[in-house]
């Protein structure tokens, strides 16, 4: 596996859905037995509904979104109390999902990747609102912020994408727009203009 150049982004998965309502509303809290905080209880829905599937889903291409040019992003996700091994697999721009094993919780997944980037000299921040992942793995060369901050860049990042997608769809685009201005000249001149 090669290394990227990029500094890598390591989100705490679940710390952000909770954090943000902008995820947290898209949690289905009727699938499972109850409320948002009892994550455990949630994903042992005896009939195979993921109520976090749709959350995880916007997550993630917000993520990629953010990420794009400026990080190697990794968004990880607690699995220790899941019944069953089976992940789902969703890579949107690069972005790597990541669940913990049955047994092992999403901070020590995040331990582990931060202290690889460390040993690689490797620019890392991480996105929680844990204190106590953020005190276990901060500090230099590790950049904390949090969940909810993450998700307010996120936001002020896919309404700059939106802006620059009506700006495009507006502008009248000919060959000729699209030429440097020296390429321009020169056609012009051909055509005796």
């Amino acid at each position: 596996m090669r290394r990227s150049s990029l500094p890598l982004l390591v989100v705490d998965g679940y710390n952000v859905i909770g954090a943000t309502p902008r995820y947290s509303s898209l949690v289905d809290e009727h699938a499972g037995a109850g409320a948002l905080a009892d994550v455990a209880s949630l994903s042992r829905d005896p009939y195979g509904h993921d109520p976090f599937e749709s959350a995880r889903f916007v997550l993630m291409n917000d993520v990629a979104t953010y990420a794009q040019g400026r990080y190697d992003a990794v968004v990880v996700f607690d699995a220790a109390e899941n019944l069953s091994d089976d992940r789902p697999t969703f890579r949107p721009g690069g972005v790597r999902m990541m669940f913990s094993r049955t047994g092992e919780s999403a901070d020590t997944v995040i331990e582990r990747l931060v202290v690889r980037a460390r040993e690689q000299n490797r620019e890392v921040t991480l996105v929680t609102s844990d204190n106590t992942i953020r005190a276990t793995v901060g500090g230099i060369p590790v950049t904390t912020i949090s969940s909810q901050l993450l998700a307010h860049d996120m936001k002020t990042t896919n309404d700059e994408v939106v802006v620059a997608h009506d700006d495009r769809s507006h502008m009248r685009m000919t060959v000729e727009d699209r030429l440097d201005p020296a390429s321009r000249e020169k056609l012009w001149k051909l055509l005796g203009r």
